[in-house]
């Protein structure tokens, strides 16, 4: 079996990589696995340092602080407390909560619970607890029944393919949201549902692999600064070397590229990275029993020495020109049936010509011995771990072209 979905690009180095293996043999570890702790009140002695050589030591530019969670969505739902926890941190200035804060809050109810609001996207998954639906717009199953916050949904950029085609046109489409962000903004702030934060993927992954250009997120960064919102960057499916870089915003080439950047999946612990002023101003504050995994420290910090011993960022950028170089190929050669490949890395998709389509695609690959996932509405996602290579791209490609003939 060739797995090009990795349980939905959660497995950074494949399947029983020797490296991990050799974690859960050493003796030293074994209290680490036994022994799981409450985090928030009685951290392992040695937690601090497994933390700088594991989550710290890849920290995104101008992050100087983690924050560890358990998985995608207590990550991102964490984060925006911290959000706007600071954001009313920042609006008091030195005063301290008033006796109405404190009652009111006990109520669900104003100034205790404040109005305000985070900004997200149409197609954008941020997670399925109650703050990340109110903020994840890709498919109605994820939110039907469930109540939800009033809070501002900007369009995302729906670009044409391929991209050299349609310059002029897409730039336009950019601009356009962009000025939708900034009108929504100002509507909200006039409604009394204040934007305290910005939320998006650097690729709309479960909407349908969405991408934007590199100087729509600049723009987007400018526009957050000058509104006084938290820049928050869901690196959840995107983070971990899958794009070539080890972080997607990276590709954005910002100095300052965001506030707080929430990661899980190919990182193998959920969590966020914040700067020092997003930091809550009372303990207990952003606080659950586990708070994370340190076992899963151990094993990350293995990860980032095969990641640099082997140089698998490189082999990334190898094997993702190789993959999206074939998905090229193959919607030329099947343009009835295949449309839109694109691609950062390994992390490519392509559409077909409709959902019916795209489920028999997956169907037949599968039964030939290839795992591939879908998203969006037609969308077809490929998440190879960081290991592929790129005589398994070709290997995948020629399989998938044997799919495709059956429907010449």
């Amino acid at each position: 079996m060739l797995d090009v979905y990795t349980q939905i690009s959660s497995i950074p180095i494949g399947y029983n990589h020797p490296a991990l293996i050799k974690v859960m043999q050493n003796p030293h570890n074994l209290s680490s696995f036994v022994n799981r702790p409450a985090l928030g009140i009685l951290p392992p002695e040695n937690f601090p340092e497994k933390l700088m050589e594991s989550l710290l030591s890849v920290a995104p530019k101008g992050m100087t602080k983690v924050q560890t969670m358990a998985c995608g969505s207590c990550s991102n739902e964490n984060a925006y407390k911290a959000i706007f926890m600071w954001y009313k941190v920042k609006e008091r200035g030195n005063l301290k909560p008033t006796k109405e804060d404190l009652e009111s809050c006990m109520i669900n109810q104003g100034p205790g619970c404040p109005d305000l609001s985070i900004l997200s996207f149409m197609g954008s998954f941020h997670g399925r607890t109650l703050g990340c639906l109110a903020t994840t717009h890709s498919k109605a199953v994820h939110k039907l029944d469930v109540p939800s916050f009033d809070w501002p949904i900007a369009p995302f950029p729906k670009l044409k393919y391929p991209l050299h085609e349609f310059v002029r046109e897409n730039a336009e489409e950019e601009a356009r949201c962009l000025e939708e962000v900034e009108d929504l903004i100002v509507k909200y702030r006039k409604k009394g549902k204040t934007v305290a934060g910005i939320v998006i993927e650097p690729i709309q992954s479960e909407g349908g692999d969405n991408h934007a250009s590199d100087d729509f997120f600049r723009k987007l960064r400018d526009i957050a600064r000058k509104h006084g919102c938290a820049f928050h960057v869901d690196e959840v499916q995107t983070g971990g070397g899958t794009t070539g870089k080890f972080w997607a915003h990276q590709h954005w080439g910002l100095d300052d590229p965001a506030d707080v950047v929430s990661f899980s999946k190919k990182m193998l612990t959920g969590g966020y990275y914040y700067k020092d002023e997003m930091l809550p101003d009372m303990p207990y504050r952003i606080f659950n029993t586990w708070m994370g995994e340190p076992s899963k420290n151990l094993f990350l910090i293995a990860v980032l020495n095969v990641i640099k011993s082997e140089s698998l960022l490189d082999e990334v950028k190898r094997s993702g020109k190789v993959l999206l170089d074939g998905l090229f190929e193959l919607q030329a050669r099947y343009p009835n049936i295949l449309s839109a490949a694109r691609g950062k890395g390994t992390f490519c998709a392509i559409d077909a010509k409709d959902e019916d389509m795209r489920n028999s695609l997956l169907a037949k690959v599968r039964n030939k011995g290839v795992v591939i996932g879908g998203c969006g509405d037609k969308s077809l996602r490929f998440r190879p771990a960081l290991v592929f290579k790129e005589y398994h791209a070709h290997l995948f490609l020629n399989i998938f072209n044997d799919v495709l003939a059956e429907f010449k």
